[in-house]
């Protein structure tokens, strides 16, 4: 396996593949970002991730050359000794995370000279997005050619490997998941530490909560949120931002102008703080537009936790999770008219039969978990491994 670097949803899977699975394995990293305190440029804030994320499994950093390492870029990842490393461990197929750096291309082209099958995995849509150049449709069809297999994680990612060429033999459903286990709303320390927070923040008995956990960033919309709100303040319901980001002080400014309404601000949470934040909310939204929100994790990690969501249907996960009026709402991302809209008919329904809601919620998101996502992975490798699937 070859990914970029560690993060808080794809190591508890590769541990979960060690106890649960025979198969033999290791990852190869680019970057130590998440393990190494860095500067993350969109949360504004200098951290590494405080769940561990290296154990239970085989892995190891391969030196990262770059003059500026980072995802934002193609020379983000420069990884000569990347080749010599695989040569020496013989991997007998190669699952490679992303396209997008110097040294994927290295990989790929490193695995057809040697005829190792190559299986793709990434989480890419085009919800709102218009048709792709002629140009890009030619050279990504060329380039998943290059795949034995290809897992794709949800509806939009499937139907974006398809617009691209991607024939349906060789797509195996690996879906996005968390870990659950951390994201359990029984465990006794998450409960006593919502409730540490809510005493915290001098929410009473009764008070509503609706949350944003993320990058306070235009593309996820924190602003066209917060005007929603705004428009009809409730004296029962708290707003409630988790999170950094270039928006604050605006956002700050802006709630602070409208007497009446309830709105808080709390920090930028580790992966270990985020289950008691959900535990607050009644409400999570994940308002992003454009084609910022390929997946949307953060609506796994909530529903885990029994709390409906309501996202823009440009968030990549919404044709799988979240269905209007059933798990949640969803409104349409350039409509400010129609998010705040739905926002009311969130909280009206909501009122109206909320343990409802959350039991359509844990249903649903019980079919994401690290064991589908498995399943998915064993299919796909067996089928690269078969010369008949070879491209």
């Amino acid at each position: 396996m070859v990914l970029s670097h560690p993060t808080q949803y794809y190591s508890p899977w590769f541990r979960w593949l060690r106890m649960h699975t025979s198969l033999t394995f290791r990852v190869f990293y680019l970057w130590d970002f998440g393990v190494v305190a860095r500067q993350d440029p969109q949360f504004q804030v200098k951290f590494a991730w405080d769940v561990d994320l290296l154990t239970g499994y085989d892995s190891e950093f391969v030196p990262n050359r770059a003059t500026r390492p980072g995802t934002g870029h193609f020379w983000g990842m420069r990884n000569p000794a990347l080749l010599a490393r695989l040569e020496e461990w013989r991997p007998d197929a190669v699952l490679l995370f992303g396209y997008r750096y110097a040294t994927h291309l290295r990989v790929i082209a490193w695995c057809r000279r040697r005829r190792i099958p190559l299986i793709f995995r990434g989480d890419s849509h085009l919800l709102g997005q218009p048709r792709p150049s002629l140009l890009k449709r030619i050279a990504l069809r060329g380039l998943y050619r290059q795949f034995a297999a290809v897992t794709y994680v949800g509806a939009a990612n499937r139907a974006y490997f398809e617009a691209f060429g991607v024939p349906a033999a060789h797509l195996y459903f690996a879906p996005h998941a968390v870990n659950h286990e951390h994201f359990d709303p029984r465990n006794p320390t998450h409960q006593e530490a919502a409730q540490r927070l809510r005493v915290q923040l001098g929410l009473p008995a009764g008070r509503r909560v609706v949350l944003f956990a993320g990058k306070l960033v235009p593309a996820k919309q924190p602003l066209g949120l917060l005007e929603a709100f705004l428009s009809a303040p409730r004296t029962d319901v708290t707003l409630l931002y988790v999170g950094e980001g270039d928006e604050k002080p605006a956002l700050q400014a802006r709630a602070a102008q409208v007497s009446g309404a309830d709105v808080r601000f709390l920090p930028f949470a580790n992966q270990s703080e985020m289950p008691a934040r959900y535990l607050l909310a009644d409400l999570f939204v994940l308002p992003s537009r454009g084609n910022y929100e390929t997946w949307g994790l953060a609506i796994n990690e909530a529903m885990h936790m029994g709390v409906p969501c309501l996202v823009s249907n440009v968030v990549g996960c919404q044709r799988d999770l979240v269905t209007d009026g059933d798990t949640g709402w969803v409104f349409r991302a350039n409509d400010p008219a129609h998010l705040g809209a739905k926002l009311d008919e969130a909280l009206d329904g909501l009122h109206r039969d909320a343990p409802g809601f959350r039991e359509r919620v844990g249903v649903r998101v019980a079919g994401y978990t690290y064991a589908q996502a498995t399943d998915g992975l064993l299919r796909a490798l067996a089928a690269a491994r078969s010369p008949a699937l070879s491209p």
